[in-house]
């Protein structure tokens, strides 16, 4: 299989050094260059062109969201922003993510050994995930309906139940591409949608100013989920960076739990571990999505919540960015319908009709 061939822009040569030995240490991954700056970078393309970039955003002479939009212009390649987040730069970081860059990481710094561990995962992966995006999924999607798995499966799925309490609640988990995908979807739905909570793959210092973005284009309510939030119908909940995001409930209420711990199929917040506590503590109340994506995160998870009885979607291929995550679910009989880009929202408003098309449900309190 040939390598990934990996193109470094960054203007400090310790962080070229370093990128270049952490992408180096992945068999799959092959550095062919490093550019101090977009002038340089641009000559190093024509001779060679790369299939993944990794670009700061800082640089002398051309700034990095500048190249960027030159890139997407001219000679489309997946881009990966890899600097140095703050708060004070996420919105800079959004706007890569609207030019078309597929991701955004956090430089390589400093850390325990285990810190380190995980942030040479985080950007290999970043990287893997990146040299299968298809930049023309970035768009929007053609309007298509939401369509109920084909075929037999073997798989044991449990009689719905729904626990004491009549209230819905939505789960959402998404990967590289996922930023314009969920944009896609919470700007279709109403104030009258059921309570959502979202996992959303990205670093932290970047998901408040995600939410804030996300709340100022919707009609429903998003923000950064807080520990001991209620789920309330009209407003979603986004993980923050770095924190695992779990449902949790108190009689007949939803509350959010935020929550420190290890990584969790590769990632940290993990779809997995807040579709493992609907599943728990929503049973077939829950309706469980998963979206475009690198890996396997979520594909378990779903697979839980639709052995108790949930709703269980699928983003389809057609329209995913990265059909990782999805594929997985659906490998394991995990999803119940596999739903396009443009249907999703139409899908979480007309659950009730989705499960009718599955199994039964029967009450038990």
């Amino acid at each position: 299989m040939n390598k990934i061939k990996v193109l470094i822009v960054d203007d400090s040569a310790s962080v070229r050094h370093v990128m270049s030995e952490v992408l180096s240490s992945d068999p799959a991954i092959e550095v062919i260059g490093t550019a101090p700056d977009p002038y340089v970078a641009a000559r190093k393309i024509a001779a060679e062109t790369p299939d993944v970039i990794t670009l700061d955003v800082e640089m002398p002479r051309m700034d990095g969201l500048t190249f960027l939009r030159k890139i997407m212009e001219q000679h489309p390649i997946p881009v990966v922003i890899c600097s140095s987040l703050t708060e004070q730069g996420s919105q800079v970081m959004l706007d890569a993510l609207d030019a078309g860059a597929v991701d955004v990481i956090s430089k390589p710094h400093m850390g325990t050994s285990q810190f380190l561990r995980d942030s040479h995962m985080l950007i290999c992966d970043a990287v893997r995930a990146a040299a299968v995006a298809n930049l023309t999924r970035l768009g929007a999607a053609k309007p298509a309906r939401a369509q109920a798995t084909s075929g037999s499966s073997n798989r044991t799925i449990r009689p719905a139940t729904l626990k004491c309490t009549t209230d819905k609640v939505v789960c959402i988990g998404a990967s590289t591409g996922g930023t314009r995908a969920l944009q896609a979807v919470l700007t279709e739905l109403p104030g009258t949608c059921p309570g959502i909570l979202i996992v959303q793959h990205m670093p932290q210092h970047f998901t408040e100013a995600f939410a804030n973005r996300l709340n100022g284009l919707c009609t429903i309510t998003v923000r950064e989920a807080k520990d001991g939030d209620a789920v309330l119908r009209g407003h979603a909940l986004i993980a923050p960076g770095d924190k695992h995001l779990l449902l949790r409930r108190s009689g007949a209420n939803y509350y959010a739990e935020v929550r420190d711990g290890p990584l969790v199929s590769r990632h940290r917040p993990s779809v997995n571990v807040l579709f493992r506590s609907a599943a728990k503590y929503a049973g077939a109340n829950a309706m469980g999505v998963l979206m475009t994506g690198m890996g396997d995160d979520g594909a378990k998870g779903l697979l839980e919540l639709r052995q108790e009885g949930a709703v269980t979607i699928a983003q389809s291929e057609e329209s995913s960015v990265v059909f990782g995550m999805p594929r997985e679910a659906i490998r394991l009989d995990a999803a119940s319908h596999v739903v396009p880009l443009d249907a999703i929202a139409r899908s979480i408003m007309s659950g009730p009709s989705l499960h009718e098309q599955s199994h039964e449900v029967v009450q038990e309190c």
